[in-house]
């Protein structure tokens, strides 16, 4: 492609960078160049233009951003026609998105006119919502980069992991000093939480925060279980870790990098996903007990590696979107 001023008498079949108001209207950028709009250039005394001329072997920009982006389409996520340049891909049910970043990098690295920019890997999504952009920044770019852009990208570059179906079960400890609003709150909170995900929550049981009534209490028939304790959870043989692992289960992580949120506990039993809850759970602001519920929710694997990645971009206390940052007392 070509770029530059072009006289009139040259320029038609070019592509108008710049948009140009004449008395009876506007021609607008991106235009291709005809017979007539030289001629109103002309009669407004226009004698140059910049634009921009595709040369052979060019792409032009929709269709270059359509074929990248076709690459992209998976189960789950759709493309919408391109527009200037611009080929969006949207989320077509909730889930989460799994981002292999080492090939948007590479793929960002082909030609500084092709761009790709997602959300962040793991990031949770709404029907609808957009999830990755493609946009070429020139007219057109050459064939063999689109194709080069295309080839790095590979398969299953983004995907969208759907939120699935589950039944999840409740359990609250309480101890004699324990508030039944906190109590109630807490409840109330994880409920929202878990159907949100598009999970149902089938059993609540309230128990004293003993090791052998929460035992009685764990059900392993269920795909996740949730332990909100009276008390904080301070060590692995803390009261509601302990009880997982006396159930025939094993504890899997205790404690992650993510503030709120330090204090959650990841274990297995018999096949069921159990999360022991900070207190922080019971509070509906972001924090990391949404990003494990989340991956679980949607079939993610979640293990003690994957929580202890977590760490840089975990301060989510201080995050300027968080409501009530917080500071130090002076």
């Amino acid at each position: 492609m070509t770029f530059g001023e072009l006289a009139l008498d040259s320029a038609e079949g070019a592509i108008l960078a710049h948009s140009l108001k004449l008395a009876g209207g506007t021609v607008s950028k991106g235009t291709v160049l005809g017979a007539a709009h030289l001629l109103r250039l002309k009669e407004a005394g226009i004698e140059s233009v910049i634009a921009a001329r595709l040369e052979s072997g060019d792409v032009t920009e929709d269709d270059a951003a359509g074929r990248i982006a076709a690459r992209l389409v998976a189960p789950g996520l759709n493309l919408n026609k391109p527009f200037t340049g611009r080929a969006n891909l949207v989320a077509g049910q909730p889930g989460i998105v799994v981002i292999d970043s080492d090939a948007v990098h590479a793929m960002n690295r082909v030609d500084e006119g092709i761009t790709l920019a997602t959300l962040p890997d793991m990031m949770r999504v709404n029907q609808g919502q957009l999830v990755a952009t493609i946009k070429v920044i020139p007219y057109a770019v050459a064939a063999a980069q689109v194709d080069a852009a295309v080839e790095v990208l590979g398969g299953g570059a983004i995907r969208l992991a759907p939120f699935r179906p589950g039944r999840a079960q409740l359990i609250l400890t309480r101890l004699p000093s324990f508030k039944e609003s906190l109590l109630k709150k807490g409840r109330k909170v994880v409920e929202d939480r878990i159907c949100g995900l598009g999970l149902e929550l089938a059993d609540i049981a309230v128990v004293e925060h003993r090791m052998e009534e929460i035992v009685a209490a764990l059900d392993p028939e269920m795909d996740l279980i949730l332990i909100l304790g009276a008390s904080a959870t301070s060590d692995r043989a803390d009261v509601a870790p302990a009880a997982v692992s006396a159930a025939g289960g094993v504890v899997r992580r205790f404690g992650m990098p993510v503030d709120p949120g330090n204090l959650l506990f990841l274990a297995d039993l018999k096949g069921a996903s159990v999360v022991g809850l900070p207190g922080c759970a019971r509070s509906p602001a972001l924090n990391g007990v949404d990003w494990v519920l989340e991956r679980l929710a949607a079939g993610v694997p979640v293990d003690g590696n994957s929580i202890a990645a977590m760490g840089v971009g975990g301060l989510l206390k201080e995050m300027p979107g968080r409501p009530q940052p917080r500071h130090p007392k002076t």
